[in-house]
């Protein structure tokens, strides 16, 4: 017998279990919790593009778990693009079979209550308990493209990693890179 239950409880698969044994059934039952681990929020990132991860990254890193809007905009310019990317990346991961089904967006966008029938949001925020999991998440992205980079391999190709810009280093010393490995820099195009 085999039963798939997504988004249970352990006090549900618990009792399901004992139900199970009741009828003298043999079940199994192993349990995919909705949420982030650092293996989790690694794949997350990298699946960004670039605009979208430097943004992230923004979040995560320079404002610790939460940034004004106004902030990302002056390094980005308009957050369409990359906050749209933030937004489909969570259900495409879905879809993807890479987290399971519940697993909450890590950043939120934040509307100003004073007046919420203007969108622009004000900022942008990440749960506290989530800060470390993407900062280590960001410190094995780096330390894959450093490790390339000393074999003398160049990630994502050659002319992949140039750019006219110099590259965005946040206060912490990370480097965001794109999905193919290269820097991420102020003048980048951000369109999605």
């Amino acid at each position: 017998m085999e039963i798939i239950i997504r988004g249970a409880t352990e006090e549900f698969a618990e009792k399901l279990v004992a139900l199970a044994a009741q009828h003298h059934a043999e079940l199994s039952i192993s349990t995919v919790r909705p949420g982030w681990t650092v293996d989790r929020a690694e794949r997350y990132l990298r699946d960004l593009t670039a605009g979208s991860r430097r943004m992230a990254e923004m979040v995560i890193v320079d404002g610790d778990g939460y940034i004004e809007a106004d902030r990302v905009r002056s390094v980005l310019g308009k957050l369409n693009g990359p906050s749209n990317g933030l937004t489909r990346a969570v259900p495409r991961g879905v879809r993807k079979g890479w987290w399971p089904e519940g697993t909450p967006a890590p950043i939120t966008p934040v509307s100003d209550p004073a007046n919420p029938s203007w969108h622009q949001n004000i900022a942008y925020r990440m749960d506290k308990e989530l800060v470390p999991v993407f900062r280590e998440a960001l410190a094995r992205i780096t330390a894959a493209k450093k490790a390339a980079e000393a074999m003398g391999i160049t990630p994502g190709g050659t002319g992949k990693t140039s750019s006219s810009g110099s590259p965005y280093v946040t206060p912490l010393g990370y480097t965001p890179i794109d999905l193919d490995g290269g820097p991420i820099t102020a003048d980048e195009d951000q369109q999605p």
